[in-house]
């Protein structure tokens, strides 16, 4: 899930038009499988490959926040809860009940009988114990923020160059092998969403005997097991046949296949090489090339998630709120996504993904509008004399609309724009992680669960685990705190609402645009569906005979 997930690839499309844009300038749907060109029986003992990338880590759950790692993870391990994965509305999985009086003391019973892979039986206190691995500063995990709720948190993680006074947080109380009690520093009204995010899926015992061997090969509960990894070819999973969830796999062998190029993988796809894409290469979308290609094998969904410029608040050139607006003013959306990205994305206007509850139409206001004249009013407010950059892996069809971004910025500032490739999206994320950006950066981001809380506390709040701008606003920090705090849920939407306008005063990262959602799958599958976090839903594909 993903989540929060930076995610690596796109549907773009470059055509003839973007190449018009170089050179003048100016200027929630439900999941649908189409995918019934594979008849008969389905083979449950089928093998499936899916379109994959290198993963930026080891496996370790609250260690893994992209697509490429989350895509191997997503079904090793199983969390208390699960979403649906056309509407992301929350369900018990591994847990029994969820009760809570006043949103800030949860009661939690987990299902008896479930195991991990080595055989041994999930209990509480292999929630409790991961959970505050995950949570203490010195283990330096990714997802270490998304604890941040829970009562205790600052003593085990109390920021950069802090020692911590405690290893575990107060906040959680194993009462039995199959319940224990999370308590939180305030009523948070999300909870009983967030948990599904695997940052929180449990470890077994063996895990805290060796974590750098068990990142190597993991031992989760989930509906299927890991098996090998040959680093930049493939990770190899196969089923768990004594899987207790509903959401089991219907297949029994899943090669997630590292590709360098989205157009390699797309040739496979093709030619029933490879089973399953989420996204699809340029030279697939220009001109809905695509629907001729694929006919029925066409999978189709609706994502949460959102695309933006991130801007490096520590690079001092880029500090500068008139130079954003510029920016921003500067950068033709509905040019670049129909013509670009020939209509498989849409505009953003806002900081929250359209299907997400809270979610506002055109809180970017005038600023998320072209208008080349306001942009050169701000620039030269600005003071801004050097040249601008936009830093992205290239692969996965990121480079065209970011290319167009750059020259639509040109040709209306008057100003050099250059994008700058990565070799590929782990070393962008190693780039970005690092704050080591020199200019502009893709920042995307996939719902890891579906609330408007998602989509700001990760990447707004000062020194969270996904703020890579390194923005801080402590009147934003202070409101989000706020809106954390406040059990009744739709008081809180509100409240992350405000926190949403006082980010587009600061505009600390551009909204540019919004992905539909199109993937293809060989005609080997009978059945595969897009989840609403950009993944195959693996419990929905079955393998022809």
């Amino acid at each position: 899930m993903g989540r929060s997930r930076r995610f690596s690839g796109v549907a773009a499309a470059v055509t003839s038009l973007a190449l018009v844009l170089a050179a003048c300038g100016g200027g929630g749907g439900k999941t649908e499988d189409k995918g019934q060109a594979a008849g008969g029986e389905s083979n449950p003992d089928g093998a499936v490959s899916v379109y994959g990338t290198e993963p930026q880590n080891t496996f370790i759950p609250s260690n893994t926040t992209e697509l490429g790692g989350s895509k191997v993870l997503n079904p090793v391990f199983s969390q208390l809860i699960e979403y649906r994965s056309d509407t992301g509305a929350p369900f018990n999985l591994v847990a029994e009940s969820i009760t809570t009086n006043d949103a800030k003391v949860y009661d939690i019973k987990l299902k008896k009988g479930w195991k991990f892979h080595d055989g041994t039986e999930v209990k509480a206190h292999n929630f409790v114990d991961a959970w505050n691995y995950g949570a203490y500063g010195p283990n330096g995990q990714l997802s270490g923020d998304f604890f941040a709720q829970i009562e205790g948190y600052e003593a085990v993680n109390p920021g950069k160059d802090k020692q911590p006074t405690a290893d575990k947080m107060s906040g959680l109380k194993v009462i039995s092998d199959y319940e224990f009690q999370v308590t939180l520093s305030a009523p948070f009204s999300v909870f009983l969403s967030k948990i599904g995010y695997l940052a929180f899926a449990p470890l077994p015992d063996v895990f805290f005997k060796d974590p750098k061997a068990f990142a190597e090969h993991p031992i989760g509960n989930g509906p299927m097991k890991f098996v090998s990894r040959q680093p930049k070819v493939n990770v190899k999973l196969t089923r768990n046949d004594d899987y207790q969830g509903e959401d089991k796999v219907h297949f029994k062998d899943l090669e997630v296949r590292i590709y360098s190029s989205l157009e390699t993988a797309y040739q496979d796809l093709l030619s029933n090489k490879l089973d399953f894409m989420e996204t699809l290469p340029p030279s697939a979308t220009a001109g809905g090339k695509y629907k001729a290609d694929l006919k029925d094998r066409v999978v189709e969904g609706h994502l949460l998630g959102i695309s933006t410029l991130g801007v490096p608040y520590y690079v001092p050139e880029y500090n500068n709120l008139d130079l954003r607006k510029a920016i921003s003013l500067a950068i033709n959306r509905e040019q670049i996504t129909k013509t670009v990205m020939n209509d498989t994305y849409v505009p953003a206007d806002s900081w929250i993904s359209p299907g997400i509850e809270g979610y506002r139409p055109g809180t970017c206001g005038e600023f998320c509008k072209y208008d080349a004249t306001k942009a050169k009013e701000y620039l030269a407010k600005s003071g801004f004399k050097g040249k601008l950059t936009i830093q992205s892996n290239a692969d996965g069809g990121r480079k065209e609309p970011l290319v167009a971004a750059c020259n639509s910025i040109k040709n209306a500032l008057n100003i050099e724009c250059d994008f700058v490739p990565a070799a590929g999206f782990n070393q962008h994320r190693q780039i970005v992680t690092g704050k080591k950006l020199t200019g502009m950066s893709r920042s995307d981001w996939a719902a890891d669960y579906p609330s408007i809380e998602d989509f700001l506390n990760p990447i707004y709040r000062t020194g969270a685990g996904s703020n890579d701008s390194g923005y801080s606003n402590p009147a934003v920090d202070e409101a989000l705190k706020k809106a954390d705090s406040t059990a009744d849920k739709a008081e809180a939407i509100k409240l992350y609402q405000q926190v949403e306008d006082m980010i587009a005063k600061d505009l600390p990262q551009i909204p540019v645009w919004d992905e539909k959602g199109v993937g293809a799958k060989s005609s080997r599958l009978k059945a595969a569906k897009l989840d609403f976090g950009r993944y195959a839903d693996y419990s929905s594909i079955e393998v022809a005979r």
